[in-house]
């Protein structure tokens, strides 16, 4: 990518219903080392934020406090799996309309920067690939493969298209496109599926859209990550050395603008860590240390957050590090849409540089303590007289919290298609389940008088195994940590086995991170076998209704093993943001009026609250809770609504 003069990114405009200025360009100056815009010298401070994090009710507020902070542009990911769920399916509408978010960006006077993958990262599950490339078990992921070649070749097919007529000088608002992301830090270091990717881009955008790439500032990852015909960016974080971090992007672009495409300004948090935080002087710090150098600057560590349950990816760093439902992360922007101090510091910083936008900030969205919920367990018998989740009840129904269910009394509504058998085990990826849980269901082969080893070959349980003998909770065996159990039993006594997807791998070399039992389920080392797998949809039976549309049964009482719980209650005229606390629970999801909010872990921690925008409540009528709960409710199940989070107790 090294040259002497102005490149030739930017030049005529496509035709277009809307006269466009014909000089109208974004460039990459190499003399100056600089970006040009209408052939002006330009430099832009930006900063992410994931739409799909982000529920569609909040866009304008969080893009307008984003725009209101200083920010010239937003750098927006695109997650492939996000929009592909299965092959050649495709969603693009509601919270997915990536074209309606991109449109509001410009309405708002934001210029974009996409990151449209195939590989994203993110923190997402599987860093935005889809599950379902896995079920061709050999496939290599991020190369030069064929088969993912092929998959790749028809998703930009759909996507890009979309983005072409919104590239700067066509008249809209993307000035540039990232390829991949940081490829450099993937073993494959394959140069052709970069070339091949090249190839794609120009071919659906044309030849004058910049196209750059992202690594980190370690050479080898350079060298692996860039590609003649694509500008190379760095990314690094506070307390990073300016000079030296810059000194490595010189490595690979000698000339062109400085460019920190991830500017980390908090981190990521794992089940069983402790709330990241960065230092609010430290991230002024080093922004002002760029700008000062003339540098391009993108912050990460995003400005709005919103849990959703199926997208939180994880990590492997010597074992298995699941990534929390919270993506707040201590941004700027809080997990709620909230300014923080953070924020402040930040824009005074720009403030040295630019002029702001004239206004005062937006305030934090109000949020309401709507206090105390009983739960109960849900009913498995049918009937009812609540309408699905997503509308008010025609009619008040009597004693719509008092239900239970153990989960296991409701295959037949979770797995309406029945269970698929098999001799041996198989995968969430080979019974074509992308998320959530299987079941797996077998009886012992014969009588066991004594304890015995109920256990599963190392990294076989992916990645928590529920397990429960005639139908009582034994304990959890776990990727990585726990992985046998002593039982004892007669022979024909049921055994099951819950799997939960905690969210495949988004970094590294193993994204290839397939699901569910991997090896055999074993007694004493004698493999189990003659299985009954059930792929959940519990997702599809909440949205539906269930288990609100189910007759109740009494029960107030709180028990071990895996097991669904419900409760109502009313807003006071408002429906206002909250945070959802589960004193004595162990682990477990919460939907909401049909809408998933995430996974709960207050045992491991350190997230002890689940944010609940207001845009999922109802004014008027009952708001429906329902919790799986799969290790053990607390005694008098509750739930305790507060009005501001709790992200840092282990």
């Amino acid at each position: 990518s090294v040259g002497g003069g102005v490149r030739a990114w930017g030049g005529s405009a496509a035709p277009s219903t809307a006269p466009v200025p014909q000089a109208r360009s974004f460039q990459l100056d190499y003399e100056e080392n600089c970006f040009r815009k209408d052939g002006a010298p330009f430099r832009y401070i930006s900063g992410s934020i994931h739409y799909a994090r982000v529920p569609r009710p909040s866009w304008r507020d969080r893009l307008l406090k984003m725009y209101m902070s200083g920010l010239s542009a937003v750098q927006v990911y695109v997650p492939w799996n996000y929009h592909e769920p299965l092959p050649g399916v495709y969603d693009f509408s509601g919270d997915r309309d990536v074209e309606a978010f991109l449109d509001l960006t410009a309405e708002l006077g934001l210029l974009v920067i996409l990151r449209p993958g195939p590989y994203i990262c993110a923190e997402w599950e599987m860093g935005g690939l889809p599950a379902w490339l896995l079920w061709r078990p050999d496939i290599v992921l991020r190369s030069s493969d064929p088969a993912y070649l092929a998959a790749v070749d028809s998703w930009l097919h759909v996507l890009l298209p979309k983005i072409k007529p919104r590239l700067y000088h066509h008249g809209g608002n993307i000035i540039s496109v990232q390829v991949e992301n940081e490829y450099g830090s993937y073993y494959a270091c394959d140069y052709d599926y970069l070339r091949y990717l090249l190839g794609s881009f120009r071919a659906l955008l044309g030849s004058e859209v910049l196209l750059f790439t992202t690594d980190s500032t370690r050479v080898e990852e350079l060298r692996c990550g860039t590609l003649q015909g694509l500008y190379a960016t760095v990314d690094f974080g506070p307390g990073s050395n300016v000079t030296e971090a810059f000194g490595a992007q010189r490595w690979a672009e000698p000339r062109g603008p400085l460019v920190n495409s991830e500017y980390y300004t908090g981190w990521l948090d794992y089940w069983g860590g402790a709330h990241a935080s960065t230092s609010s002087v430290q991230v002024a710090r080093g922004l002002e240390d760029m700008l000062q150098l003339g540098a391009n600057v993108n912050m990460q560590s995003v400005w709005l957050q919103l849990p959703l349950l199926l997208w939180p990816g994880a990590d492997f760093k010597d074992q298995y590090k699941p990534v929390t439902t919270s993506y707040d992360y201590d941004a700027p922007l809080s997990e709620a849409g909230d300014p923080t101090e953070k924020l402040f510091a930040i824009r005074e910083v720009i403030s040295k540089f630019q002029h702001l936008p004239m206004g005062p900030m937006p305030p934090a969205t109000p949020k309401y303590a709507y206090g105390r919920v009983a739960l109960q367990k849900v009913s498995a018998s049918p009937g009812g007289c609540a309408a699905p989740a997503w509308h008010c009840p025609p009619a008040p129904c009597p004693s719509l919290s008092s239900q239970y269910a153990d989960l296991l009394d409701v295959l037949d509504v979770l797995c309406p298609s029945g269970p698929i058998q098999s001799q041996f085990s198989l995968t969430f990826e080979a019974i074509k389940q992308a998320h959530g849980f299987v079941l797996y269901h077998t009886q012992l082969p014969q009588d066991v008088l004594d304890l015995a080893t109920l256990g599963a070959p190392p990294h076989s349980i992916c990645d928590r195994g529920y397990v429960l003998l005639r139908g009582e909770y034994q304990g959890t065996l776990e990727r990585d940590g726990q992985t046998t159990l002593r039982v004892t039993g007669r022979a024909g006594d049921t055994l099951d086995l819950l799997l939960e997807n905690m969210g495949r791998i988004s970094f590294g070399a193993n994204i290839s991170d397939f699901k569910g039992l991997l090896g055999n389920l074993s007694l004493d080392s004698s493999p189990l076998s003659n299985w009954l797998i059930y792929p959940l949809a519990i997702d599809t039976a909440i949205q539906q209704g269930w288990p609100h549309s189910a007759w109740p049964k009494s029960s107030s009482e709180g028990k071990a093993g895996p097991a669904f719980y419900t409760g109502t209650f009313e807003t006071p005229g408002i429906a206002w943001d909250t945070f959802v606390k589960f004193s004595g629970w162990s682990k477990g999801q919460l939907w909401i009026n049909g809408f998933n909010l995430g996974r709960y872990w207050p045992r491991r921690g350190p997230q002890q609250t689940l944010f609940v925008p207001g845009s999922v409540l109802r004014v008027g009528c009952p708001n429906n809770i329902t919790v799986l709960e799969l290790e053990g409710a607390p005694p008098t199940p509750f739930l305790l609504f507060l009005d501001r989070p709790l992200l840092n107790r282990t």
